[in-house]
């Protein structure tokens, strides 16, 4: 048997003809993303919207550097926050390569905005582009990517979307959403063979270079997460439903726990509270339904006059 390699364990050589739609590719991370699929045989639509007409289109830029390299890809100029932009990106692909088989919603704004000057309006811009973007695009792939055997989806997700963030509240909501439709389709398409990630990258692109100190920049280079990313689009990917943290070639996972049921006393509202933020074991569940029923069971309830675990 020849020696086990990343090409043959599944990742490269996987990716040959598999056709995958990137958003907001025409630069940083979004690029990195493509350019790494385009390497490992992956045939790519690069999306990315035109804003200065007076200078070459970015997503025709990579796609070039794409087919220069030997690659096969198509460009795509359509704004991902245009509500059709979704279906015109599934009907691209299939117009040029015959199938859809991965989507990489990268697309995204950011926004540093403090609720008192924010308006409702820009709040709605924000989500337009960074949640409705995705969605819109997932919506149209779906019945390609289940038809494919093995769709994979991956959304660009953020660390504000798991923590939050001074003047963060409309970027950190529309990543949060994300999240959250990655859970939901997690658990609808598992039956389809459809699996969904969301990545939090840190890199150094225009989006984050004014907030990254220079001895730190040096390590975070868009093309460290563009490996991860290939992965979760490939067909050796075996997880779904989940949030992982990348940068700088380091990788983490993101996940929601819920600690054992504090028992409400009447005057002891407070000390319940205190026991329930620190309290341990502190447990992920598959879906909501798993999450209510362990809530639900009471062999594991805490009493906050005396903090032990009561059982039947």
């Amino acid at each position: 048997m020849p020696e086990t390699t990343e090409e043959s364990a599944g990742t490269a050589r996987d990716m040959r003809d598999r056709v995958v739609i990137v958003t907001g590719a025409g630069k940083g991370l979004g690029r990195a993303y493509a350019l790494d699929l385009a390497a490992r045989g992956a045939n790519v639509v690069v999306n990315n919207r035109w804003t200065d007409r007076g200078q070459p289109s970015s997503a025709e830029a990579v796609a070039a550097e794409i087919r220069a390299a030997g690659g096969r890809a198509a460009a795509s100029l359509v704004p991902a926050e245009d509500p059709e932009a979704g279906e015109a990106l599934v009907a691209q692909a299939m117009t040029e390569f015959g199938r859809l088989d991965a989507v990489v919603s990268n697309a995204g704004v950011p926004e540093t905005l403090r609720l008192h000057r924010q308006t409702r309006e820009g709040f709605r811009k924000i989500f337009d582009i960074n949640f409705f973007g995705a969605f819109d695009l997932v919506r149209a792939a779906w019945p390609a990517l289940s038809a494919s055997g093995s769709g994979r989806i991956v959304v660009s997700a953020s660390s504000a979307g798991l923590h939050g963030g001074d003047g963060m509240a409309a970027y950190a909501s529309s990543k949060a959403a994300l999240i959250g439709l990655v859970r939901g389709l997690a658990v609808e398409g598992a039956a389809r063979g459809l699996k969904i990630n969301a990545i939090a990258p840190y890199a150094l692109t225009a989006m984050t270079e004014t907030f990254v100190a220079p001895d730190v920049a040096v390590r975070m280079d868009p093309a460290a997460v563009a490996p991860l990313v290939s992965w979760l689009v490939s067909d050796a990917c075996d997880v779904t439903g989940q949030t992982l943290v990348s940068g700088g070639c380091l990788m983490r996972a993101a996940r929601t726990v819920e600690g054992p049921p504090v028992r409400l006393e009447t005057g002891q509202i407070g000390a319940a509270v205190g026991i329930a933020l620190t309290a341990e074991p502190r447990e992920p569940y598959d879906d909501a339904h798993q999450a209510f029923a362990a809530f639900m069971d009471g062999r594991r309830t805490l009493d906050p006059t005396r903090s032990l675990v009561q059982s039947d």
